[in-house]
């Protein structure tokens, strides 16, 4: 590392979570059962005491999108000239980056966990139900933490070219000085440590089906020896992509689109049912638009069931984490859109292609299971979850074409997702970057690495779901009031600037 480089890296973001992430692994390692309590302990109190609080702040910034879209404000332009990538290119990274493995995971099993939730069951029948809070969970809000702070980061770095690309930047409007102080460090010290839980949940949560696969496929036994040799292969590929920058990321998720539409439609085609599956999905979109406000806002105060706490939360948490990175690549992608172009489009080619997935893979396994031809959930209280995968994509044609295809898609999502985050955490270790500026190649190899030592940590420990839920609700606490700051601050600033411009944009 060369002496002008190490004089404009910030050695504290840099260093201090490094120190941190190893000092994890290796409790991990050594005390499992003792470090997952712990964890626990913190999220049941987090969960329990404080679940108004992650779905307060969901619903209140969905309604501050909108207003972004559509007041004033939706017109600035993010930049001078013409949109710097095409609408599919765009759309494309943009929805690559957000969602990673995750969603063929969910996707595919997401309706046999609710299915047996004392909750849905209250509501009706599986058929009714089951599917209809998947699409609700990665809906709208989720991908409204994205759209509010890419909307803030791309005016920041667009409009008001600062040279800083971290969280504590865009709070400057509110913090003024002190952004270059404790209090701009912290911030940042928060945002990199929930950056680092949410790519730990993702890759544990979604790698042992990627290792299943490969197991049918080729025979190989599975177990974690393998799927952390599987993410170590990933984690090759996407440090590869990361070294070549904008263009490797834009080339992997153009690539990981064809393979995951490809995945769909061979499923809707071949699965032999694509009436029901588009008619279920066509009706749970409407229990969606139906229920929205009370889904956003239902507690279970008395703790009948919990299931807010169980799952809306997390899944609220596990967006918030995600929001380090992915709304920075969001709205250092959107040059030269509108704010409205950015919201609007990043709602209808986030959650467009998020319900599609839902749509067409849950629903052929519920289809499967209503109609008799295999009992899906018996195997999953028998199996689990990842054997019951293999299990329901068997039931396809040419189905270790379809695994090798699902073992692919997810290759991509995480490749794709990765560079991304490796080319934002990168940008954290600068003092200064400009918007035009790629971080040093040796910076993106190094935080390549240290994202993959902490799921690698929590394979080995053999981390339940609900310790990854965990991981992610304890994380996302102080971010989201983090997040507040920074959309505050956007507002502050963007009047500012049409003040400046004689109101000019209407």
């Amino acid at each position: 590392m060369n002496k002008t480089l190490k004089n404009r890296i910030d050695w504290v973001i840099t260093l201090i979570p490094f120190l941190c992430i190893v000092a994890l692994c290796l409790t991990f390692f050594t005390d499992p059962a003792g470090s997952s309590a712990m964890v626990d302990g913190i999220r049941a109190f987090l969960g329990e005491e404080f679940g108004w609080y992650y779905l307060t702040l969901g619903l209140g910034i969905f309604l501050i999108t909108l207003y972004m879209a559509f007041s004033r404000f939706g017109n600035i332009h993010l930049g001078e000239g013409k949109a710097q990538y095409s609408l599919f290119n765009w759309g494309a990274m943009m929805f690559t980056a957000g969602i990673a493995a995750d969603i063929l995971f969910y996707s595919l099993c997401e309706w046999m966990i609710y299915a047996n939730e004392p909750h849905v069951l209250a509501m009706g029948s599986i058929q009714d139900w089951s599917g209809v809070f998947a699409l609700f969970h990665w809906g709208p809000i989720p991908w409204a933490f994205y759209m509010a702070l890419a909307v803030a980061f791309g005016f920041m770095i667009h409009v008001r070219k600062r040279n800083r690309q971290k969280y504590s930047e865009a709070c400057r409007p509110l913090l003024g000085n002190l952004t270059d102080r404790w209090a701009g460090k912290l911030v940042d010290l928060l945002a990199v440590f929930a950056l680092i839980a949410g790519t730990a949940t993702t890759f544990s949560v979604s790698a042992p089906l990627l290792s299943n696969a490969v197991t049918a496929v080729f025979g190989i036994p599975d177990s974690t020896a393998l799927s952390i040799t599987i993410l170590l292969v990933i984690c090759i590929l996407y440090t590869i992509c990361a070294w070549f920058g904008i263009d490797g990321v834009s080339w992997m998720a153009s690539a990981c689109i064809w393979l995951f539409f490809a995945l769909l439609a061979f499923v809707l085609v071949a699965g032999g049912m694509p009436r029901y599956i588009l008619e279920t999905g066509l009706a749970n979109i409407g229990k969606v638009a139906q229920n929205f406000i009370e889904f956003s806002t239902y507690t279970d105060p008395l703790r009948e069931t919990s299931f807010p706490q169980n799952w809306t939360i997390f899944y609220w948490a596990y967006w918030m984490v995600w929001c380090v990175a992915t709304p920075f690549f969001i709205g250092s992608i959107s040059r030269g859109r509108t704010i409205r172009e950015v919201v609007i489009g990043g709602y209808a080619c986030g959650i467009g292609s998020t319900w599609i997935s839902f749509i067409i893979l849950g629903n052929y396994g519920l289809g499967i299971q209503t109609s008799g031809k295999m009992d899906l959930l018996a195997i999953y209280a028998e199996s689990g979850l990842y054997d019951t995968i293999i299990t329901m994509l068997e039931t396809l044609p040419l189905s270790r074409f379809v695994l090798i295809l699902l073992s692919l898609s997810m290759i991509a999502f995480y490749a794709t997702s990765f560079d991304s985050i490796a080319l934002v955490a990168s940008g954290y270790s600068y003092k200064e970057l400009s918007a035009d500026e790629e971080p040093d190649r040796k910076l993106k190899v190094f935080w390549s690495i240290l994202l993959i030592l902490l799921p690698i940590a929590l394979l080995f420990s053999e981390s339940s779901m609900a310790n990854l839920q965990s991981v992610s609700i304890i994380a996302a606490f102080p971010i989201g009031i983090v997040i507040i700051m920074i959309i505050a601050a956007f507002f502050k600033d963007a009047a500012q600037y049409l003040r400046e411009s004689g109101e000019k944009v209407r």
